[in-house]
C-alpha cells in the first residue's frame, strides 16, 4: 500500500468515524420515505424524535456502545410493545449505516428485554351484554360501531374509516380496504388524521355480517349516502379512534364495568369464536392477521372454558 493510500484511508476513517447519528437516521428515513405507507413513515419519524434522538443524536455513530442501557432505561417505563417497536427502528437505522458505509456495528448483541405474556383480558359474559344491552338502547351510530366490533373484530382504526358503501348487503359482508389513524407530521410539527390502506394485506377482507349485525345495518340503510362514514353518518366528519376510544370508556363508567381498551372487543370477538368452535385458519382470515401463528399464539389457548370442556370429553 502507497502513501496515499494510507493517507486516503486514514482521511475515510475519520471522516466515519465523525458521522453522528442523527445524519444516519435522517439518511435511512429518506430512504424509507417512498417503500412505506405515509402513516408507518410518520411513526417512524415520530419514535425517532421522542425516543432515538434524546438519547443518540449528537453522537458520533461508531462510539455509541450503551444501546443495552438506553433499551432497559425504555423497559422501566414503557410497554413491551412499545419497546420492541422502538428497537426495530434502531436497529434499521444500524443495519442501513453498516450496509452503507461498509461496517460492523455487532447489531446481534442489541437485545430487548423478555417479558412476561400477560393473560388475554375479555369481557365477561356479564359486561357483554350490559354493554350491548346499552349501545342498543342508545341507538346511535356511535354504539352501533360497537356492537360491529363485537360481533366482527374490527380494529379501532378499521371501524372509524368505515363507509357505508364499504358493507355489501347482498353478500352480507363487510369489506376492510382502510384504517384510519392520526400520526405525527415532522415537517408541520403536528398531527393529523391518514386514511390508508391497512398496514397487511391480509387486513384488506371481506368480513361477514351474522344475523344481528345484518339486521340493524339493513334497517339503517336507506338513511345514508355511500360515502358517508358508518360512525358519523357524514362524508364530511369522522370520528378519529382517540376520540372514540374516549367515547367506548364514557359508556364503560355509564355502565360501572371496569375500564377497558377498545382493543378487549376485538378480543372478546376473538375468544367467543374459538368457543363456538371456529377453526383458526377461518379466524384468522376475519381478524386480518398476517401470519395464523399470530393467532394460534394470542387466542388458542386463551380460555379455560374451553381447556374444561374437552378435558370433560376424556
Amino acid at each position: 500500500m502507497t502513501v496515499f493510500d494510507k493517507l486516503t484511508n486514514l482521511i475515510k476513517n475519520n471522516i466515519e468515524l465523525n458521522i453522528k447519528f442523527e445524519k444516519i437516521a435522517e439518511e435511512w428515513l429518506k430512504y424509507k420515505k417512498n417503500m412505506v405507507k405515509e402513516s408507518t413513515y410518520c411513526n417512524y419519524v415520530f419514535i425517532i424524535q421522542k425516543y432515538i434522538y434524546p438519547k443518540f443524536k449528537k453522537i458520533w455513530i461508531k462510539r455509541i456502545k450503551n444501546y443495552n442501557d438506553f433499551i432497559q432505561d425504555l423497559s422501566k417505563t414503557l410497554s413491551p410493545k412499545t419497546v420492541k417497536d422502538i428497537v426495530a427502528v434502531l436497529k434499521s437505522i444500524l443495519r442501513y449505516y453498516e450496509d452503507e458505509y461498509d461496517k460492523n456495528l455487532k447489531i446481534k448483541r442489541i437485545s430487548v428485554p423478555k417479558s412476561q405474556k400477560s393473560k388475554l383480558k375479555i369481557l365477561t359474559s356479564r359486561e357483554k351484554k350490559k354493554l350491548e344491552q346499552y349501545c342498543i338502547e342508545e341507538n346511535s351510530l356511535k354504539s352501533l360501531g360497537i356492537i360491529i366490533c363485537l360481533n366482527t373484530g374490527l380494529r379501532i382504526g378499521e371501524i372509524c374509516a368505515l363507509k357505508w358503501q364499504n358493507i355489501c348487503f347482498e353478500e352480507k359482508c363487510i369489506y376492510i380496504r382502510n384504517t384510519l389513524q392520526r400520526v405525527y407530521v415532522k415537517d408541520e410539527k403536528k398531527s393529523k388524521i391518514v386514511i390508508d390502506k391497512p398496514k397487511t394485506q391480509s387486513s384488506i377482507r371481506a368480513v361477514p355480517m351474522n344475523k344481528r349485525v345484518f339486521e340493524i345495518l339493513k334497517k339503517l340503510q336507506k338513511k345514508y349516502k355511500n360515502n358517508d362514514f358508518l360512525l358519523s353518518g357524514s362524508s364530511d366528519d369522522f370520528i378519529e379512534p382517540r376520540n372514540y376510544q374516549y367515547y367506548f370508556k364514557n359508556i364503560l363508567k355509564k355502565n360501572k364495568i371496569k375500564e377497558y381498551k377498545f382493543h378487549i372487543l376485538r378480543h372478546t370477538f376473538a375468544t367467543k369464536c374459538i368457543e363456538v368452535g371456529m377453526d383458526i385458519k377461518s379466524l384468522s382470515e376475519v381478524l386480518g392477521h398476517s401470519d395464523i401463528k399470530v393467532t394460534l399464539s394470542v387466542y388458542v389457548h386463551s380460555s379455560d372454558k374451553i381447556k374444561k370442556k374437552y378435558l370433560e370429553k376424556l
